[in-house]
């Protein structure tokens, strides 16, 4: 089965086989791998050794990113988070329900956040500490480019948390380069190709310590975490991590060394993209993005408007075939999603196309035009 989703990808038969292990993660000998663990994720964040560290979380990205908020925005505190697709909406839930205000920025779902916007929201409201930002959105795979934003958040005295789980590894970003940036938080189970089950933040060490206390939960307290390591050294674990997720995440970041790191991640993924987006185009069907604001991640396609197309008897049709995608979605118009990452590469995206094209024959779908929302 080819799995077409954002995560948790398709992973290499070696990665997999890692899991198949009994470890104990306070054992001797794996503290090293975990310790070597951190320091590699350092790297590929472009962190600088003593200025930033990693902290693991047990858990899926929105632990992670509950985690990141709750420590560095004080309780009551308050953040700006520019929505344009789903996990904004998630990130304004997160921070509202762990105590902090909320000024919300909607943005289009088809184009990336603009700086000169942020820079306007930041000016009209001096109490924003932080923006919290989602890197890559996986409703429609619109992209958010810290590279501009984070600039204007710097020069306007503020913070910022990066919510860079599903681009982390195959987007470009470099935390020696925004000072402004208090984490940036990601998952195992996306770019990186290993399995589900951790979460990671790697943040500036003198705003974690700066931070003790914030959290309200000793569990989400990236400061207690950063702790431990200075207390027990960088290979201690909190409490009972999944293990075999890390040792599994170890040898996937064997992998992504060995194929060129983020650089040439981005560059198969990004040759994905282009297969299934005009592959979908020569179906007749309509991406919810242009080329020129299409992400590497996934490829997000308007649900036709034939009145035989229904999403889950569709997404059944693939299975049929051999291709695994979402059977839900969370743009503001009906689509479909398919991902674009994981270990595959452009024979697999031909297979994709193929396949999309034999459940819609499948399903009678002749009226291939983009299917668009009701009116409010």
């Amino acid at each position: 089965m080819l799995l077409l989703i954002p995560g948790p990808v398709q992973t290499r038969p070696e990665t997999r086989a890692a899991m198949a292990q009994d470890i104990a993660p306070w054992d001797n000998d794996f503290r090293p791998v975990y310790a070597e663990i951190r320091e590699m994720v350092r790297d590929i964040a472009g962190g600088v050794p003593g200025e930033h560290a990693t902290m693991p979380l047990q858990g899926c990205g929105h632990f992670i990113l509950e985690a990141a908020i709750r420590t560095f925005v004080p309780a009551g505190g308050t953040v700006l988070v520019p929505h344009n697709g789903a996990y904004a909406d998630r990130a304004i839930r997160l921070a509202t329900e762990a105590g902090r205000q909320v000024v919300s920025m909607p943005c289009p779902d088809t184009e990336g956040v603009s700086p000169a916007a942020i820079g306007a929201a930041l000016a009209a409201n001096p109490s924003i500490s932080h923006v919290v930002m989602v890197h890559n959105e996986t409703g429609s795979g619109i992209i958010n480019d810290p590279g501009a934003v984070g600039p204007v958040v710097r020069a306007a005295g503020r913070r910022m948390i990066l919510d860079s789980v599903s681009a982390f590894g195959a987007l470009p970003f470099a935390l020696a380069a925004h000072p402004e940036v208090d984490a940036l938080v990601f998952t195992s189970g996306k770019c990186l190709e290993a399995l589900p089950g951790s979460g990671y933040a790697v943040a500036r060490t003198d705003r974690l310590l700066d931070c003790a206390g914030n959290a309200g939960s000793w569990s989400f307290d990236l400061s207690d975490i950063y702790q431990q390591a200075l207390r027990a050294g960088w290979g201690s674990i909190r409490f009972t991590p999944a293990v075999q997720s890390l040792a599994a995440f170890r040898v996937a970041l064997d992998f992504f060394m060995a194929e060129g790191g983020q650089p040439a991640r981005l560059a198969r993924y990004r040759e994905n993209a282009r297969i299934l987006h005009e592959g979908v185009r020569s179906l007749g069907l309509t991406p919810y993005l242009d080329w020129a604001h299409q992400g590497p991640v996934i490829v997000t396609v308007h649900q036709p408007a034939d009145p035989a197309f229904a999403l889950q008897p569709f997404v059944d049709a693939l299975k049929r075939r051999g291709v695994l995608i979402s059977n839900f979605y969370n743009t503001r118009a009906p689509s479909f999603r398919v991902g674009c990452i994981g270990a595959i590469g452009p024979e697999d995206m031909r297979q994709a196309v193929a396949a999309i094209g034999g459940a819609l024959d499948e399903l009678g779908v002749r009226d291939r035009a983009a299917r668009m929302p009701a009116a409010a």
